[in-house]
């Protein structure tokens, strides 16, 4: 019974994902491209990216399912960002090999993912402050805050996430940098808590515990993740405080500015299977109240 209700559930998302001309051609070439790549690496005997692109195409449909659930309608330059986001960290970065062959590639996902979720944080805050079921109003800045903290929160949870699976599978999401000075108390002598400063450090050597020495040629230090971690928290940082920035802009104006309503979703009274394919929001809208009065 629950296989069913998933089935029916994507079944339907894709349909009412079909329903919007502009998205669904986005949709539609980017669901083909993930098709044929999922095909050639099945081909190669690639098959965990088999199941990512499988999962990437659950994921497009993410989005649509969202709205029918809380009854909202996205806008379109959103959605379509957001499934180019999914392509461009599943399959470009993943399977492509984008965030080693592109150095910027991860940090400007990062950057993306922080105005998105900052976006995100502003409409939900939006939408409870405007219905009537909730005796909230909430203050533009007040908003803005509410909406740059959601963002932060979910870029410290994708962290988690990432050293998770660096630690339990050894995939290494926290992608290490090589340095050349360290400072560190655990090199005190005293083993006191003085940092011991080493400063020009050309290799290491790694000792294993068969006493096999491995020298890592890499040029310097290798630190372990934590300076990634870091560039992604900062530069979720910026893109949370740009869109918190323009939200409380749009909120202040009550809706006037063209550049923030293209990512703030909005309430709707009409789901997307009540709605006739192709048929303008307007029309929909004017059509329905017709047949409420009659």
């Amino acid at each position: 019974m629950a296989k069913h209700k998933i089935r029916d559930l994507l079944s339907s998302a894709n349909s009412a994902l079909l329903r919007k001309r502009t998205v669904a051609m986005v949709y539609v070439l980017l669901r083909f491209l993930v098709i044929i790549i999922a095909v050639a690496q099945f081909f190669n005997g690639n098959y965990e990216n088999v199941f990512l692109c499988g999962l990437t195409l659950i994921l497009f449909l993410l989005p649509t399912i969202f709205e029918r659930a809380l009854k909202i309608d996205l806008p379109n330059t959103m959605e379509i960002i957001i499934l180019l986001f999914i392509f461009a960290a599943e399959i470009l970065g993943e399977i492509q090999s984008y965030y080693t062959t592109f150095r910027g590639w991860d940090t400007i996902l990062h950057t993306l993912n922080g105005f998105l979720c900052a976006a995100i944080g502003f409409a939900l805050v939006d939408m409870l402050n405007r219905t009537e079921r909730f005796s909230l109003s909430l203050s533009p800045a007040f908003m803005a805050i509410v909406a740059f903290c959601f963002s932060m929160t979910i870029g410290v949870l994708w962290e988690f996430f990432e050293c998770a699976m660096d630690q339990f599978f050894l995939l290494d999401m926290q992608k290490d940098a090589v340095i050349h000075s360290i400072s560190s108390v655990m090199l005190d002598p005293t083993g006191g808590n003085t940092p011991t400063i080493i400063r020009d450090i050309a290799d290491v050597i790694v000792v294993t515990g068969s006493g096999e020495e491995i020298s890592l040629g890499l040029g310097g230090y290798l630190d372990v993740g934590i300076l990634d971690t870091m560039k992604d928290l900062f530069v979720n940082f910026i893109g949370a405080v740009v869109f918190s920035f323009i939200g409380y802009f749009y909120v202040k104006s009550r809706g006037k500015g063209r550049f923030a309503r293209r990512f703030i979703p909005q309430v709707v009274d009409i789901q997307p299977e009540d709605q006739e394919p192709w048929t303008p929001k307007l029309l929909k809208k004017s059509k329905k109240n017709r047949s409420d009065k009659e």
